[in-house]
């Protein structure tokens, strides 16, 4: 994903940053292609660069296929610790 700076110039552009503020924008081409113009908060960018993090996703996927978990209690008995 690249980003673009928009420079205040941009006047049409600017409009229409306005308004995906309020509301995503879904904007059509000439040609009929169409373009999904919406805000994104901190958490939605965090997202979308960890989704390009190979380590993360390869160790997601080692997990996502795990079978066996075990809960806290099974795992205090096993190492002979006290119950909290």
């Amino acid at each position: 994903m690249k980003t673009i700076e928009v420079t205040r110039r941009s006047r049409r552009l600017s409009e229409l940053l306005a308004k995906a503020q309020r509301e995503s924008l879904i904007l059509r081409s000439p040609t009929g292609a169409e373009f999904i113009l919406a805000e994104i908060n901190d958490f939605d960018r965090e997202i979308e660069l960890q989704r390009h993090n190979p380590d993360l996703m390869r160790f997601l996927d080692r997990r996502g296929r795990q079978l066996a978990t075990h809960s806290a209690a099974e795992i205090r008995k096993r190492l002979r610790l006290s119950p909290s």
